[in-house]
């Protein structure tokens, strides 16, 4: 027979059972819909902590990596016939300087490398801020707050206050929001830091920054490198380590081993720095993609199901056709039309359905907390997500309308007319 005339009885069924249509066409568009959900949020929320990553952290990071050698520590065991006594004998401590030993060489060197796009040395330390009774344990930066914004981006990151305040205040401070807020201290407060020596300092603070991570932002504090050098009582060339951000960020991994292996200290890619972040998004990634994937197949399942029983319904139908003259094939075709049918137009309106809910939760707005600055919650809408719904939903409501389709072509019309 035509194939459009297979097409026209292919038609004539889904009008004729709408109910049983609608179930079947609403299965396909639930499924693809909250797959168009689902991926959208994870992949939104995945994009929203790699960027901050990536902009809180430099792509190559070079320091002097200390590391407690205990090889040479010497175990003595002395018996006689009433007892045993184990000597150890252990190194006293040493105190060791992490810093960077030839940091003008290297920072000359990295300057002529066409693959870096700004450098940025630090001296980080661990530091108490104090105000009055409260005590936070926390990070002190000291840094060229130019060169550091150029890195980190700090301008955009600023809630109060200016970075060029830190060049103009002579002793001025920029804290993380979070930290501030903690020490219940805004512009113009004094804050008092004391080194793990015992070394104290009073600090005016000058602005306050959110890099939208509660790691960064309750702890974090930046002053110029000088003064850190002055609270610990090191000299001006000394740095613990080397910020680097490149021009291609791909890069990072390569550069980071020629860098480590070039100057001897080690360098860490900003995926070696946040690689627990890295391994949740991986995983983040993985259970979105399962869980999306078995939605579409439980739709098809669904579209099986129907398919069967629509054929256990129309076997004399079925029966008639084939004694007018349709061919197995023709009977195969006319059930298959009927799946793709309701496989179209089941993930048309998932799209919808998948876009009109990500809208909805993409306008929410976000609890407010220190650990995540946004005020939305991150969907994205990317255009691939839609044509793997539907090009998904098309291919899995085929092959579940396949194997139905063919056992109606193998219905034998003589057996089901007797009865």
């Amino acid at each position: 027979m035509a194939v459009g005339v297979n097409i026209e009885i292919a038609k004539t069924h889904l009008l004729a059972k709408k109910r049983q249509t609608f179930v079947a066409m609403l299965g396909v568009t639930f499924g693809i819909g909250m797959y168009i959900l689902m991926i959208g949020f994870m992949t939104g929320f995945n994009e929203f902590l790699q960027d901050t990553l990536l902009s809180s952290t430099p792509d190559v990071r070079i320091y002097n990596d200390i590391k407690t050698d205990y090889s040479h520590m010497v175990i003595n065991e002395v018996i006689d016939s009433t007892k045993s006594i184990a000597v150890v004998h252990h190194p006293r401590p040493k105190d060791i300087n992490p810093n960077i030993k030839n940091a003008n060489q290297i920072l000359d060197d990295l300057k002529r490398d066409a693959r870096v796009a700004s450098i940025a040395p630090q001296l980080s330390t661990q530091v108490f801020f104090n105000n009055g009774p409260v005590q936070i344990n926390g990070t002190l930066s000291g840094v060229n707050i130019l060169e550091e914004a150029k890195l980190a981006g700090l301008s955009e990151k600023m809630k109060t206050g200016k970075i060029e305040n830190l060049l103009t205040q002579d002793n001025g401070i920029m804290l993380g929001q979070s930290l501030a807020n903690i020490l219940n201290v805004s512009i113009g407060d004094l804050v008092t830091l004391s080194s793990p020596k015992g070394t104290t300092m009073r600090f005016r603070v000058v602005g306050t920054f959110q890099f939208g991570l509660g790691a960064i932002d309750k702890v974090r504090g930046y002053v110029s490198l000088s003064k850190v050098q002055q609270l610990l009582g090191k000299d001006n060339q000394y740095i613990t380590e080397i910020n680097l951000k490149l021009k291609d960020y791909t890069q990072s991994e390569m550069v980071a081993k020629e860098f480590g292996t070039k100057y001897g200290y080690k360098s860490d890619n900003w995926e070696t720095s946040n690689s627990s972040a890295m391994a949740s998004i991986l995983i983040r990634n993985v259970m979105t993609i399962v869980v999306s994937l078995t939605l579409l197949i439980v739709a098809g399942f669904g579209i099986y199901n129907i398919m069967s029983m629509t054929i256990q319904n129309k076997l004399k139908d079925i029966a008639i056709l084939k004694a007018q003259g349709f061919a197995g094939k023709d009977i195969r075709q006319i059930f298959l039309t009927e799946s793709i049918i309701i496989g179209f137009f089941g993930a048309m309106l998932g799209l919808l359905l998948g876009y009109i809910l990500s809208t909805i939760v993409f306008n929410l707005p976000f609890p407010k907390t220190d650990f995540m600055a946004i005020t939305h919650y991150p969907v994205t809408f990317h255009w691939y997500h839609y044509v793997f719904g539907v090009v998904f939903g098309m291919v899995t409501t085929f092959i579940a309308g396949l194997i139905p389709s063919m056992n109606a072509s193998k219905v034998d019309p003589v057996v089901i007319l007797r009865g």
